[in-house]
């Protein structure tokens, strides 16, 4: 079955509600320039408070490491989201995490850029000029099946909501699915019942063609 990421949390309410829908995961944003940025000790007192069961991402772009390395101790963190233009050898350096690498598409994938990176996993996320994430925005999700075999697991990113996840699961057939601006009020503030409803379409898995 698939694994769903809530991203984009930035409250505890908004944390048990990924939670107790199901969701797998969580992501935090520490990107100051984002809508969704969460200061790394809210981030620790909610990450305190929530199970273990569900997994803790942090979502960082073009970070210095120490300071990736500080708060993903501070914070208890399973998983680093590199969403910037890290190189292959900067997320190799983060032992005992894995490490996800986040792709922005546009008109073109190619298979060759994606294999220098020896990361946990790849996210595939829309590129939008102005944003790094979050955008709402889904991209031609042909280009991962003309890209060739992806070799590691895939979190599918951009765009995805309850209308068309389970139509992405059967059209990419990821592992993970990510959804961020999709379940929200407003940018920073989930709602409950998209939330609820991203997850239980995408658990339900494959379905028709829409």
């Amino acid at each position: 079955m698939v694994k769903v990421k809530i991203c984009g949390i930035t409250n505890l309410e908004d944390a048990l509600a990924a939670f107790f829908n199901g969701a797998d995961a969580i992501g935090f944003v520490f990107y100051n320039k984002s809508p969704r940025y969460i200061d790394p000790i809210k981030a620790r007192n909610i990450s305190r408070i929530l199970p273990k069961e569900i997994l803790r991402v942090g979502v960082f772009v073009n970070e210095k490491e120490n300071k990736i390395k500080k708060i993903a101790k501070a914070c208890a963190l399973d998983m680093l989201q590199f969403h910037g233009s890290e190189s292959p050898k900067f997320c190799s350096k983060f032992k005992g995490y894995k490490i996800i690498k986040a792709f922005r598409v546009g008109k073109k994938l190619e298979l060759r850029q994606l294999e220098e990176y020896k990361t946990f996993a790849y996210l595939f996320d829309t590129f939008v000029a102005s944003k790094i994430g979050g955008t709402g925005k889904k991209f031609d999700w042909n280009l991962l099946n003309k890209a060739g075999k992806i070799k590691r697991p895939v979190f599918l990113s951009g765009g995805l909501d309850n209308r068309n996840v389970r139509y992405a699961l059967k059209r990419i057939k990821p592992d993970w699915v990510d959804a961020s601006s999709s379940v929200e009020a407003k940018p920073g503030k989930k709602d409950h019942k998209k939330i609820r409803n991203f997850i239980l379409e995408a658990k339900r898995g494959t379905g028709p063609a829409s």
